[in-house]
């Protein structure tokens, strides 16, 4: 009987160890903190001591509120936290800082949040040529514009695929996207989705426009011109049960920032199919494209790929059958 519960408490501490490799692979950081958390057998006042050492001061509330998702880290002394609790928590280094920037990219891409009440939402994102400081300014951005929108964080929705198509303007603009998506709600009452438009450096989102294209109207739009993001809510015209599956599509006309020279997609966990075209005008074709992936904001981009640009299209493409945490985009070269 001993033996027994020893193999019994051995294969409790792998459970617990195989859940935190992957949640700080696939995120989202809420997740990976809670398993992080568990796998060192803390509470949370230990945690809060431990960081006071570090010369940091967090809440245990606010502790709480960040395993649960409630509240992600936005302030400089709330990051130092996080830094500070990869090495209480014995994690790698930018790992969990990783996950808040992945966040920031697309806000969970291919993930979602749910509402409360019946009702729910799901997010999902762009961003192209921005830094990695630029991305952690935007996240905090993207959670008041979000609760502006009362869009809590689980949103209830997985992707199944997400083709998306985006047009080059004559002045090496972007001049606005299309996406289409097709989604499976893992609770019931879910009945909209947040999409999330990061625009390129220069742009105005208050001149932006959203278009509800197919299976949807056009809710609530919030914009904030210091980061060029622009959220708005889609809503669907019914509400799912848990297992329903839904397609439907909407369009982001932008043509106010300055010359493009990439787009980029991230993906704060593992989902579905992604594709992604970009076409440009013929007064404006670039020399050469390439495909790059990258595994958070902070860490350099491989995968690196030439692509072929379609003559008479002027298109190029690239398509992901199943996206993995991290970004992936094409970027291009102007003579």
């Amino acid at each position: 009987m001993p033996h027994a519960a020893a193999q019994h408490a051995d294969a409790a501490v792998d459970a617990v160890s195989a859940e935190l490799d992957t949640a700080l692979r696939g995120g989202p950081f809420h997740v990976a903190l809670r398993a992080a958390i568990a796998a060192r057998g803390l509470p949370l006042q230990r945690v809060q001591h431990h960081l006071s050492r570090y010369g940091v001061k967090v809440g245990v509330t606010s502790l709480s509120y960040w395993q649960q998702g409630a509240r992600r880290p936005q302030r400089p002394e709330s990051l130092r936290a996080v830094r500070a609790l990869e090495e209480i928590l014995r994690l790698p280094d930018e790992s969990l800082i990783r996950l808040l920037a992945d966040s920031a990219d697309g806000h969970g891409g291919p993930g979602g949040s749910a509402g409360s009440g019946g009702s729910g939402c799901a997010t999902g994102g762009r961003s192209a040529g921005r830094s990695y400081r630029s991305l952690l300014q935007a996240s905090g951005v993207l959670d008041q514009l979000l609760g502006d929108l009362e869009c809590p964080v689980d949103g209830g929705l997985h992707t199944l695929g997400h083709h998306e198509r985006v047009r080059i303007g004559a002045r090496r603009e972007l001049l606005g996207r299309e996406s289409q998506h097709i989604v499976r709600a893992h609770r019931d009452g879910v009945d909209r989705f947040v999409a999330v438009h990061h625009g390129d450096p220069g742009c105005a989102p208050e001149r932006m426009t959203v278009h509800a294209l197919e299976n949807c109207r056009a809710g609530g739009v919030r914009r904030h011109h210091a980061t060029g993001v622009l959220v708005a809510e889609l809503l669907f015209d019914i509400r799912l049960r848990a297992g329903d599956t839904f397609l439907f599509r909407y369009g982001v006309e932008d043509g106010t920032g300055d010359a493009s020279t990439e787009y980029v997609r991230g993906f704060g966990a593992a989902g579905g199919q992604y594709a992604l075209q970009v076409r440009f005008d013929e007064h404006a074709v670039p020399v050469r494209c390439h495909r790059f992936s990258q595994h958070s904001a902070a860490a350099p981009r491989g995968g690196r790929q030439e692509l072929p640009l379609s003559g008479r299209h002027r298109s190029v493409h690239l398509v992901e059958p199943r996206v993995r945490s991290g970004m992936v985009g094409i970027g291009w070269d102007w003579e």
